[in-house]
């Protein structure tokens, strides 16, 4: 993988961990995902005035990874009813990347590298190895992480293979997020209630945020699929856990143990090999 590649994916996986760690820190999750999904649809739309439609080979993959995040958005604040940041979110992740994989040399035609999967198996072990707990916690509301993980490996494949039959990943990017982001709040209406969702809160400026960053983070993973192997870029995505160990020790009174610590040094070598 190219070193600017590897540096874009690390800082876009930065980012990730820092909207996760906004998301796990606000009082209403439902609410704080489907403001930040208004902010990521208003951005997405002005900027897709400026920029070329995708291909029409590319929109039926937008389509579906829309339908594939609106499951991946309702998964991720299930799980943070129970689970905090560096329980859910490592497990959520960890499972993502070996799918990927998987599915990219299934449907893709990608054929990985003996080093590169055993860097990924590497990562995807540290970050088991933060969401596991003396055995309880990984099967404690095992279901939704493992869901979100599973849309996650969905949506990375079908994502990495319309970018690439789109022509413009900019313009694939923008139209795929308003697409899943107008819907978000559509499924909030039926699930509540307007005044609800419009009405001013306490923290609606720093969801705003955390939407943006959100899609600033993924359309940098977007642009690196189309330069790098999907199963590699998904891997090291998720390094994105080591960030989030730390933001949530950081801002929400998490425990970093020597095992975090040890994951860690896991997921690291993996990035290694894998880069």
């Amino acid at each position: 993988m190219p070193i600017p590649v590897l540096f874009l994916t690390l800082f876009a996986a930065l980012l990730h961990a820092s909207w996760n760690t906004l998301l796990r820190g606000g009082a209403d999750r439902l609410w704080s995902m489907t403001i930040m999904c208004v902010a990521i649809a208003l951005t997405c739309l002005l900027v897709a005035v400026f920029v070329p439609p995708p291909q029409l080979a590319s929109w039926k993959y937008a389509l579906l990874s829309a339908l594939l995040h609106v499951g991946y958005n309702l998964c991720l604040v299930r799980s943070y009813r129970s689970g905090d940041l560096g329980q859910t979110y490592p497990i959520a992740r960890g499972t993502s990347p070996l799918l990927v994989t998987c599915a990219a040399a299934l449907f893709a035609g990608e054929r990985i590298s003996a080093g590169t999967l055993c860097g990924i198996t590497l990562i995807c072990t540290g970050i088991l190895l933060l969401g596991v707990r003396r055995g309880k916690v990984a099967f404690s509301g095992l279901r939704y992480p493992l869901a979100t993980g599973a849309f996650i490996a969905a949506y990375s494949v079908v994502d990495g293979i319309g970018v690439r039959l789109s022509g413009h990943a900019v313009a694939y990017t923008v139209w795929m997020s308003a697409l899943w982001a107008l819907m978000m709040p559509a499924i909030y209406l039926v699930l509540r209630d307007s005044k609800s969702l419009f009405c001013r809160r306490p923290g609606w400026q720093m969801a705003a945020a955390g939407g943006l960053i959100s899609l600033l983070a993924y359309g940098m993973i977007i642009y690196a699929m189309t330069l790098a192997p999907l199963g590699a870029v998904s891997a090291l995505r998720e390094t994105s856990v080591l960030f989030a160990a730390v933001l949530g020790a950081l801002f929400l009174g998490e425990t970093l143990t020597l095992r975090k610590i040890i994951a860690c040094a896991v997921i690291a070598a993996g990035t290694c090999i894998t880069g």
